[in-house]
């Protein structure tokens, strides 16, 4: 059994290991991580704290003590914002008219996403430094296996990931938060614990105690419907999950208790993949102005199509269904979804499978947001061939291709296609 002397501390800030004491014997700081289980555990998920937020921050220093929202628009919602930011009770997804309220003084940047994705791959090739095993998530967090790399990198995953951390922060100016554990799950429950430039472990020995305080929404998969389920029956906390079956928990929530029963106890038997393909992608644009008319939804259309399309190709995916996102000035989300004989990346076939089901909703109906998306992802090794029966989509789908041949090669700006040349199958 070990004893408070066997247990080593990490120094999070020089990345010396020691025995266990309150300040680090090498440069005396205070950050010291200890555990138990601390050289056993290998799954790890690391996301970068405010990410947006803190890559402005970075150029630009003049905002380093300033509450800082990204965003866009007196219609718009916030993206993300920065810590200080947070503690006037600003989140993410706020109507940006609400943020404004709570915090007046607040600096408002619209989103740089070229900029952002350069950070995030920068974040990433670093990951894949300690191993090969690295799940992308999204634009600013990832799961990582660090199973048998401690003889390739001559210490424990822990000191690894605490170098990495510093690594990060000093080399890219983003701080990340680490969480480290035996399996996803409570990997990404670590994470989230002690944000911003955290880094807490979560053991076997102490995973059944930790868990049974906290609501049942922290388990993934539990939605605010399922919450709200369970609420109704008198579940709320985690431990209530521990103390039932699970024959009961499938009997009262079908498919769904299974993960509650082992979630509650910490169990998760999910593989961190690096093959994981996007299952969809999107855009959306919050108009200035309530729109009611075809031809202004349309235009609008065809912008977030293009930038679906621009994604999908980037990323060598395709799909074949559709979905067209309306909001209506009473917030009112309305969905309607389409699909395609062959997956498709192309702008000008996303367009026309969203402006059908658009034309469908033109009703006077006053909107506020439009978007559009694309999902049933495949590679797109195999998509957009030359279709022989149908020459005009042919054509086009050349056309756009000639045309991303121009923008890669002269820019974006270097060649668009005109509302007035609608792209459509009929086009003469």
């Amino acid at each position: 059994m070990k004893t408070e002397k066997s247990i080593q501390s990490l120094c999070r800030d020089c990345i010396n290991v020691s025995p266990f004491k309150k300040r680090c014997p090498n440069c005396g700081s205070a950050r010291l991580l200890d555990h138990p289980e601390l050289n056993e555990l290998t799954i790890a998920h690391m996301d970068c704290d405010a990410f947006f937020a803190s890559v402005e921050k970075r150029d630009r220093p003049e905002l380093h003590d300033k509450p800082l929202i990204i965003g866009g628009g007196k219609r718009g919602v916030v993206s993300t914002c920065c810590y200080i930011a947070r503690t006037y009770g600003i989140h993410s997804a706020m109507p940006m008219y609400q943020a404004k309220k709570l915090c007046p003084h607040a600096i408002i940047i619209p989103p740089s996403m070229d900029k952002y994705s350069e950070a995030g791959k920068a974040v990433k090739t670093a990951m894949e430094r300690l191993t090969p095993l690295v799940q992308t998530i999204s634009i600013d967090e990832a799961f990582l296996d660090l199973s048998g790399t401690q003889r390739l990198h001559g210490c424990p995953p822990a000191q690894s990931l605490a170098q990495l951390a510093k690594e990060i922060e000093e080399g890219l100016g983003i701080t990340i938060s680490v969480g480290l554990s035996y399996n996803k799950y409570l990997a990404k429950v670590a994470s989230d614990q002690n944000k911003p430039k955290g880094f807490t472990v979560i053991g076997r020995g102490e995973v059944v105690e930790f868990l049974a305080p906290r609501p049942v929404s922290l388990i993934w998969g539990v939605g605010k419907a399922l919450n709200k389920k369970m609420k109704q029956s008198g579940i709320t906390t985690i431990d209530q999950l521990q103390a039932m079956g699970k024959i009961d928990l499938i009997k009262r929530f079908g498919t769904m208790g299974s993960r509650l029963y082992h979630f509650s106890r910490g169990e998760d038997l999910r593989d961190v993949k690096t093959d994981s393909i996007r299952k969809s992608v999107s855009n959306e644009h919050t108009f200035n102005a309530d729109i009611s008319d075809g031809p202004s939804l349309e235009s609008m259309l065809w912008i977030v199509a293009e930038k679906v399309s621009s994604t999908l190709k980037a990323k060598k995916i395709s799909g074949n269904t559709i979905t067209l996102k309306l909001k209506t000035t009473s917030f009112k989300s309305i969905t309607r979804t389409t699909s395609l004989d062959q997956p498709t990346q192309m702008s000008h076939a996303i367009f026309e499978a969203a402006s059908r089901l658009l034309k469908k909703e033109v009703n006077g109906t006053k909107y506020r947001l439009i978007g559009v998306g694309v999902s049933s992802i495949k590679s797109a090794i195999e998509s957009d061939q030359p279709d022989l029966l149908n020459i005009d989509k042919a054509r086009l789908d050349n056309v756009e291709k000639a045309q991303d041949k121009i923008k890669a090669r002269f820019g974006k700006s270097a060649i668009q296609k005109g509302r007035a040349l609608k792209p459509t199958p009929r086009q003469k």
